[in-house]
């Protein structure tokens, strides 16, 4: 028996641009590694799978590229599951080879069998079993273009009988995933064309599907003399060279997106589908356009709804309108921006003695990092402080677990970064319990040699979770974290490690942090009073009223010290 279908299966894998496969192998999946090692896919030997799913999803939505992760039969597979909701959620490319205990033992509730359609159907796009070696090919294929196409997580299940077993001549199946042009209608782009010639007081919100359609965006601000703000997912695309940029809304986001939002008379969504429908305006017009029929009003109800991309659709739709003069809605926004940014780059610290802010450590980094560098954040306020505070410059990309929001992310996505882009700075901005939970996989960045550097925002606790508890006037519970000096770890591990806890420190400490060779991981003890504070004046009157039992049940239980730092830090 000379080619099998592992072969067969790995071969078309790698013809469909498969280049890296990250897992654990096992039993199961002992002879696709083998034909994986007789290709030339990289295989990355993970600690733990989810690590591997986070990297995977990271170097899809990096590149477009498919990207695989392969596991064992029941445990093994399983433990990917929480990436590939981040994938799949991200509309990243991502094929699952899902190995599976032999045929005659399905059914029976034998050791490691898990019903993998099952499990998998919620985050997935495709999810099929290989039945029989005479449909390897045409399914491996299947699964391929349902992950390119579809954008999203493809799984794979084979049996290790049929990886082992003789492949069969199939016709010559292979995988087509050209990317159609789609735009509206021109009786659509004549309709919104309408309102917009008409109407004053116009603001973009624009997301993650304006990627590509920068020059379209001005140039339709420019047009409209309208402010854009963008979502967390839009940040990268649309921030840089944007005269027109008044950045977030949301809790996460600043007044002038804020009120640019909410105070418009006409809004138009570009590629966006922001969640929170207490951040829309109620008495505007909203006009929205996407690629996904399925997200048009689904957030908040919409006068009209197109489907198209955004780049081809504003090339159609610029022609059609006219030059608006009135700026004063614009200028006003602009201008609230400018000074809410360069209120925010005039942080300083008291002394070389004092304490380091979760903010002043972030922008340290932005001043010292490549211009190219690719960021990876843990979700909470490491994330937060990424995307306040780190510019990008149209270079520079950041990534974070923003629609699936789980722990543990950033140095399995700086991981999968990395291996896709071997020549780009990446650093990981890890909280001190998302880096904890995934530790082990600090020893892949040794294995494979991946210089990433991570820097751990120790503030000893779940602060994110904490800042919830507080708002809703709970003493906070369970959220407090024992730490090591992750310096000394890092070293213990054969990487360069060091740990700060000055203002004085951190310059040179970033700096040579960001020099080594290798990978490299700071240390770094940040003020835990530190509050992640929404755009002025938006205070929810429920979190008002939460901080403020907060404050009074804390001093009951002996905690007046812990309100007064918390005032103090919080309250300019």
């Amino acid at each position: 028996m000379s080619r099998r279908v592992a072969d067969l299966l790995v071969e078309t894998l790698q013809a469909s641009g498969v280049k890296t496969c990250y897992g654990i192998v096992g039993d199961t999946m002992n002879r696709i590694a083998h034909a994986i090692d007789r290709s030339q896919i990289d295989w990355v030997h993970v600690r733990h799978e989810e690590a591997g799913a986070f990297a995977a999803a990271a170097a899809a939505s990096l590149t477009g590229r498919l990207t695989a992760c392969a596991g064992t039969c029941g445990p093994g597979s399983l433990h990917f599951i929480n990436g590939l909701y981040e994938a799949n959620r991200n509309r990243a490319p991502v094929i699952l080879i899902a190995t599976q205990i032999v045929r005659q033992d399905l059914g029976f509730e034998s050791i490691q069998e898990i019903d993998f359609d099952d499990v998998f159907k919620g985050c997935s796009v495709y999810c099929e079993m290989i039945l029989t070696p005479e449909q390897a090919r045409r399914k491996t294929v299947a699964a391929c273009q349902a992950a390119l196409t579809k954008r999203g997580v493809a799984v794979l299940v084979v049996p290790a009988d049929v990886a082992n077993a003789a492949s069969h001549d199939e016709a010559p199946y292979a995988v087509h995933a050209r990317r159609p042009l789609i735009r509206p209608s021109d009786a659509d782009l004549d309709e919104i064309a309408a309102i917009l010639n008409k109407s004053d007081g116009i603001t973009i919100y624009a997301g993650a599907g304006c990627a590509g359609a920068h020059d379209e965006v001005v140039a339709t601000a420019a047009r409209l003399m309208a402010p854009v703000a963008h979502t967390s997912r839009g940040k990268d695309f649309l921030e840089y060279d944007n005269p027109y940029n008044v950045g977030m809304t949301g809790i996460i986001g600043g007044g002038a997106g804020y009120h640019a939002v909410l105070d418009c008379n006409v809004l138009l969504l570009l590629g966006a589908d922001f969640a929170w429908s207490q951040f829309y305006p109620n008495r505007a017009t909203i006009i929205q356009i996407d690629i996904d029929p399925t997200h048009i009003g689904r957030r908040h109800p919409v006068a009209i709804g197109a489907v198209g991309n955004i780049k081809a659709t504003l090339e159609a739709l610029l022609p059609r309108l006219e030059q608006h003069e009135d700026d004063g809605f614009l200028v006003a926004h602009v201008k609230r921006f400018q000074k809410d940014v360069a209120a925010a780059k005039a942080e300083t610290v008291s002394g070389p003695d004092a304490a380091i802010s979760g903010t002043y450590l972030t922008k340290v980094i932005n001043k010292y990092a490549a211009e190219d560098a690719l960021f990876a954040a843990d979700d909470g306020t490491a994330t937060v402080w990424m995307l306040r505070h780190i510019d990008t410059g149209g270079k520079r990309r950041t990534f974070a677990s923003l629609l699936h929001g789980t722990m543990a992310g950033g140095m399995a996505s700086a991981l999968g970064l990395q291996k896709c882009q071997p020549g780009r700075q990446v650093i990981c901005l890890a909280g001190d319990g998302g880096f904890a939970m995934l530790l082990g996989d600090l020893l892949t960045t040794v294995q494979e040699n991946l210089p990433i550097k991570i820097v751990v925002y120790d503030n000893g606790k779940l602060g994110f979770v904490e800042i919830e508890q507080k708002a809703a006037g709970l003493v906070p519970v369970y959220t407090d974290l024992k730490n090591p000096d992750f310096g000394e770890v890092a070293k213990a591990m054969g990487l360069w490690g060091d740990s700060i806890s000055k203002a004085g420190d951190l310059e040179e400490a970033v700096q040579t942090w960001l020099a080594q060779p290798g990978p490299a991981v700071l240390h770094v003890k940040v003020n835990p009073m530190q509050l992640v504070m929404p755009p002025s004046p938006l205070v929810a009157p429920e979190a008002v009223v939460g901080m403020a039992v907060y404050s009074a049940r804390a001093m009951l239980h002996g905690k007046g010290h812990d309100v007064w730092e918390m005032m103090v830090e919080n309250i300019p």
